[in-house]
């Protein structure tokens, strides 16, 4: 019955407010007179009483200390019935000065005021707080309740507690904090004790606990991932509060409070980054990317953004992703100088023009095909693009006096076995000779670049590559693709038992690509650190048991097998490159093989002959000429791994 009491009206408070100011008017005339009833001046008595009533009166309708719920009182509801109370009580203190001026007489004594304006605010507070804890008590004697334990006892998690209780249809009772702060242990937070968080296995068994709720943005990942396979094993639920953007705009509901998402465990501690040394470098620059719609180009856009660029050219085929990365820049740095060129990498005319005309400082080459089953359909495509295109945009960058050409590559070109890591390969090594070749004084210019010397321009370009995995949340990655399968219902579609991934974060992976940009001095390519491989099964089991459900009960696991050109194990190295530390932990950079410019040119020649006249099997053996140890798996081009063997063209 009690449960269903709708909130009183504010008026009613009012009401109640003023009548409690008046009892406590007349305990302090009776304390004042040591209880003695018949010494009270009665007359005295009425005109305090009036007096007081509309000075409470105003200074309640003004300060607004019946505005809020009683049973959700704060401590800024507090704050705001002693300032009350005070200034009321300054005001009788005048009022009383001016009855004894006026001849009058005093109507109450200084004393009385002081000891009412101590009454008045016991009782305010007391009753509010009676409510308050009346009601909390209503909530938490429902026996249907979930019993909850909040880990993080910092401000974050006292909002989280108070979030709750301010929420009367969730049926949740806390039953305790635990945080790793043994300073905290001991303690209470609106009468919840805070335990020892070494000891969650036992308080989840001894207290039944159902759901734990993460409120802390300082655990880490690794500590992180420990309390979830406690609660995993235990069929504890697990929620995260959201952001700290959102509790700083103080919209938080309990509705945002929901469960753990597969990134946050994969999350590792946020890299640090030269800023200062980032700046200097891109300040006033014009900065051109590349697949600028993309996961990696749009991230590395937004995280451009954050230092004193010039112009920034968002370049993209895809017009409607494009469009969308437009309006977000708009909305977001609406006062940044950045412009949105549709084109393709590929067109040498439309590439021609956009460097003409904007003439870019730097290049962040982000432009590929990495979808490694659709390449593996259509080897002539990821020639085009991820070779051809490459070779477009750095050949504009020398003949246009491009600082610095970052290229984004990918672990699938180490050691390939897919068309996609392949092609990335090639454009590795085509980059990275063209660097030597314009910086080690070697004569390059009657291998098609002649037009650097016809226009004086200095070859001034330094190219680096980076090279990381799969990165999380990315177009089409595989998280993405779990979490539909399981809002479906199933199955949820591993290739193999034992595949497994490097997983880094978008963000993560474009601070350092901007690092490794700055840092580099021409022709390195960067290796980033990606932590543990995953095993992708057990991210499966362990997305499925997040969303509570049991995995192979409620949600089925299928493995589909191997996709063409897939590899079970990525790798960052083949077996004859081996790596150099950097200054950043991070960022290590590849001793590979180097390349004759040359050499490479004429090969590419011949590759994008097969490659425009979509010649398929052509276009493969050529592509493992250039790249010896690209062995295929699992594909239709295994049978070009054995020279002597006669073979048809794969797609006729």
């Amino acid at each position: 019955m009690f449960a269903r009491l709708e909130i009183v009206s504010r008026w009613i408070i009012f009401t109640i407010d003023i009548c409690l100011c008046i009892v406590a008017l007349i305990l302090a005339k009776v304390l004042k007179n040591n209880f003695i009833i018949v010494n009270i001046d009665t007359l005295a008595l009425y005109k305090s009483i009036v007096v007081s009533v509309i000075v409470n009166a105003l200074v309640f309708y003004n300060v607004k200390t019946f505005a809020g719920i009683v049973r959700y009182t704060s401590a800024q509801d507090s704050f705001r019935i002693l300032f009350s109370v005070v200034l009321s009580s300054l005001i009788l203190f005048f009022i009383n000065a001016l009855f004894i001026v006026t001849g009058s007489g005093a109507f109450i004594s200084n004393v009385a005021i002081i000891i009412y304006s101590l009454f008045s605010f016991l009782f305010l507070i007391t009753y509010r707080i009676v409510v308050k804890y009346f009601f909390m008590y209503l909530k938490n004697s429902k026996l249907d309740k979930l019993r909850v334990i909040i880990y993080g006892a910092g401000e974050a998690g006292v909002a989280t507690k108070r979030t709750f209780d301010h929420d009367a249809k969730v049926n949740k009772t806390i039953i305790a904090f635990v945080d790793d702060d043994l300073r905290k242990v001991g303690k209470t937070i609106d009468g919840v004790k805070i335990l020892d968080a070494a000891q969650l296995e036992s308080l989840i068994i001894q207290h039944e606990v159902e759901e734990i709720i993460f409120a802390s943005y300082t655990i880490p990942s690794d500590r992180k991932n420990q309390v979830v396979d406690v609660c995993l094993e235990n069929d504890v639920k697990i929620l995260n509060i959201p952001s700290p953007e959102v509790w700083a705009r103080g919209q938080v509901t309990t509705a945002q409070i929901q469960n753990l998402n597969i990134e946050d465990l994969l999350n590792r501690k946020a890299i640090q980054i030269d800023i200062k040394g980032i700046q200097e470098q891109l300040k006033d620059k014009r900065i051109l990317i590349t697949g600028a719609a993309g996961s990696i180009g749009s991230e590395i856009v937004r995280q451009l953004l954050k230092f004193e660029t010039g112009l920034i050219i968002l370049c993209d085929h895809s017009e409607t992703a494009l469009h969308h990365i437009y309006l977000e820049l708009e909305e977001t740095h609406a006062n940044t100088n950045f412009h949105a060129f549709v084109g393709d990498v590929k067109d040498e005319k439309r590439m021609e023009f956009l460097f003409e005309t904007y003439k870019p400082h730097y290049v962040y080459h982000a432009a590929a095909y990495k979808h490694v089953p659709l390449m593996e359909d259509n080897p002539a495509e990821a020639i085009k693009t991820n070779v051809l295109g490459t070779k477009t945009i750095a050949d504009k960058s020398v003949k246009h006096g491009v600082q610095k050409f970052v290229m984004i590559s990918t672990d699938k070109a180490v050691n390939p076995t897919n068309v996609m890591g392949a092609s990335k390969r090639i454009a590795e090594i085509y980059v990275q000779s063209l660097n030597n070749s314009l910086h080690n004084d070697v004569h390059i210019f009657s291998n098609g670049l002649s037009y650097i010397n016809d226009l004086h321009v200095k070859p001034i370009t330094k190219f680096i590559t980076t090279r990381f995995g799969n990165v999380l949340g990315s177009n089409g990655s595989v998280i993405p693709r779990f979490k539909q399968q399981i809002e479906k219902g199933g199955p949820v579609t591993v290739t193999h038992p034992e595949i497994t991934r490097y997983f880094m974060t978008i963000p993560e992976a474009c601070r350092l690509v901007l690092e490794a940009g700055c840092m580099g001095k021409g022709g390195e390519i960067f290796i980033f650190d990606m932590g543990k491989s995953v095993k992708i099964v057990e991210l499966a089991k362990k997305m499925i048991r997040l969303a509570g459900l049991i995995p192979n009960q409620d949600i089925k696991i299928a493995y589909s097998g191997l996709r063409p050109g897939e590899k079970l194990f990525e790798e960052l190295l083949n077996d004859n490159e081996n790596t150099m530390p950097t200054h950043h932990e991070k960022i290590m950079i590849g001793k590979v093989r180097e390349y004759d410019f040359g050499d490479v040119q004429n090969q590419l020649v011949e590759l994008f002959k097969y490659a425009l006249t979509d010649n398929v099997t052509k276009v493969v053996q050529k592509m493992k000429a250039i790249v010896p140890e690209f062995k295929s798996k699992n594909s239709i081009f295994e049978e070009l791994d054995v020279p002597s063997q006669e073979v048809p063209d794969a797609h006729k």
